[in-house]
């Protein structure tokens, strides 16, 4: 499954830019919702063991997040997981990095097929793990942000524009929309420089540039007004202007310009 090796190249490139990260580093705020390094590190590290224990011991999935959610509905995430993973630091750095990488190697002789369950839907392994490459890249980019480092993207991008594409009509849902009957077209120009086309080739609609800023608008990293991305017409404005590719409740996209690389 081509989808676990991308998902382990995407923690191992934020893995590095945090390979020698001073410990007092770790407690620096990002530009998310006042999270700092700690904070995103046990995120991605609480997600991806839950995640890993709805294929290897779906009764302990069970049991972990029956007990998660009811919580974080009245607290939130953060203390529901500050709680769960009390490592922090270099110690934390180390737990979330042997786990994805035990993690992925498991995953990638799996079905894609195989039926998992979630804290919503159940899903495929396949749209499991590629959920935890988006979160990893998505979150990873607050700390790239904040330590001023350019990252280096790949074609494996393709798995979050994909899944940008795939949550068109979810990203009208979550906003209390109707769904267009028609999706814009797509022309996205890959890191490698290829082109890829999604969406209706009838649509009036157009949405074409960079495939890493497209994937930056659904994952909510960035305002649509902080991209070159090119938008014509009525329902491809839309639907940058609130798409979310991500499952959970609403939430808003970044306010045009604080969200940037330092």
């Amino acid at each position: 499954m081509q989808q676990a090796q991308d998902f382990l190249d995407e923690c191992e490139a934020l893995a590095a830019v945090l390979e020698g990260l001073p410990e007092a580093e770790w407690g620096r705020v990002t530009q998310f919702k006042g999270w700092t390094v700690n904070d995103v590190i046990v995120h991605l590290h609480f997600w991806n063991r839950a995640a890993d224990l709805s294929l290897t011991d779906p009764a302990a999935f069970d049991a972990q997040i029956g007990a998660a959610l009811p919580e974080m509905m009245k607290t939130g995430m953060r203390p529901v997981e500050n709680a769960e993973i009390p490592q922090r630091g270099r110690a934390l750095f180390d737990a979330w990095q042997a786990q994805y990488r035990d993690m992925a190697a498991r995953w990638a002789g799996v079905d894609p097929k195989t039926r998992v369950k979630w804290a919503g839907p159940e899903m495929s392994v396949r749209s499991s793990i590629t959920a935890r490459q988006m979160e990893t890249w998505a979150h990873g980019q607050e700390i790239f942000d904040l330590l001023g480092v350019a990252r280096q993207d790949s074609d494996r991008i393709r798995n979050i524009v994909v899944l940008g594409v795939n949550t068109f009509g979810w990203s009208h849902k979550i906003q209390g929309l109707e769904v267009p009957e028609t999706m814009p077209r797509l022309r996205l120009t890959a890191p490698s420089g290829a082109v890829w086309e999604y969406g209706d080739p009838a649509s009036p609609d157009l949405i074409e540039g960079s495939a890493v800023e497209f994937a930056r608008v659904v994952t909510q990293t960035r305002n649509i007004a902080d991209t070159a991305l090119k938008v014509s017409g009525p329902v491809a404005t839309r639907w940058m202007q609130t798409a979310q590719c991500f499952a959970g409740g609403r939430e808003t996209p970044p306010a045009p310009g604080t969200r940037f690389t330092a």
